[in-house]
């Protein structure tokens, strides 16, 4: 794979473009990557703070008045509303599954349907979180009718 490096004159004018081929995934883990980065969230794990890349990020979690975030093998507690989580993140991959769950739709590996019109979204970690009916069919759209802008 070729890289090159262009510089412009003025911030506003970068951008990263990726040709290829096909879309696999290698190059969406880059473009993951790409859209990700500089987005980072404060999480807390036993009493100590620490940074946290958005890209990864499974899902976020509402439990009682706490939001969590969930890595591959770590759970930490954020500081943010789930709803603000929503919003300010799903410009680059992450949407609402149910009331209390906002998932990264890169760590989404296959979708299954489930009882009461409900589907079942298994993660890359093998964890199962369950997409409730009322927000089926925006997944659906999303993953079906294409990549988020």
């Amino acid at each position: 794979m070729k890289t090159e490096v262009l510089r412009v004159k003025e911030k506003k004018d970068e951008k990263v473009t990726i040709e290829c081929v096909a879309v696999t995934n290698e190059v969406q883990e880059i473009l993951l990557f790409v859209q990700s980065k500089g987005y980072e969230i404060t999480g807390m794990l036993d009493g100590m703070y620490t940074q946290l890349m958005l890209s990864d990020i499974y899902y976020f979690e509402a439990l009682d008045n706490y939001v969590f975030a969930y890595t591959k093998d770590k759970v930490y507690q954020i500081k943010n509303r789930l709803y603000e989580v929503e919003e300010r993140y799903q410009e680059i991959y992450f949407l609402r599954i149910s009331k209390s769950t906002v998932v990264n739709l890169r760590k989404i590996q296959s979708i299954t349907p489930a009882l009461n019109a409900r589907f079942m979204a298994h993660l890359k970690n093998g964890e199962q979180l369950i997409v409730s009916r009322q927000y089926v069919k925006q997944l659906k759209e999303v993953l079906l009718g294409g990549a988020k802008k």
